[in-house]
């Protein structure tokens, strides 16, 4: 029995595979960075931490790692609809169910982006 692959034309697949990496390994070198800066503060309370996102570097450095988590999880998240909310799981209402659910982790990433900007920008 073969199975027929529908093809979205939407280009997923490599591009997805190249995004996870890509953000993956920036979401590694801004684990590095984050520990090397906390071990090299000579105290740790809330002025030293607040003090550490006052640089340029660590904001800017922040801002791209919270949007490389964003665009990890939305590909992951994304993935993970696609694979368990089909037809076959969900005889009558896949698609609605898909796309609201799309919808929804959109909005919630946008929030949380826009919420570390305003958190960044604070200090």
């Amino acid at each position: 029995m073969t199975t027929k692959r529908i093809v979205s034309g939407a280009h997923y697949g490599a591009r997805d595979w190249l995004v996870q990496r890509v953000t993956g390994v920036i979401i590694a070198l801004y684990a590095l960075i984050l520990v090397v800066a906390i071990l090299r503060l000579p105290v740790l309370d809330y002025g030293a931490w607040a003090g550490l996102f006052v640089s340029p570097f660590m904001k800017v450095s922040t801002l791209l790692a919270v949007l490389a988590v964003a665009w990890h999880a939305w590909v992951g998240i994304r993935d993970v609809y696609m694979d368990y909310i089909t037809p076959q799981n969900f005889p009558s209402s896949a698609m609605l169910l898909r796309v609201g659910l799309e919808a929804a982790t959109i909005l919630l990433l946008a929030g949380y982006v826009i919420w570390a900007v305003i958190i960044l920008w604070r200090v």
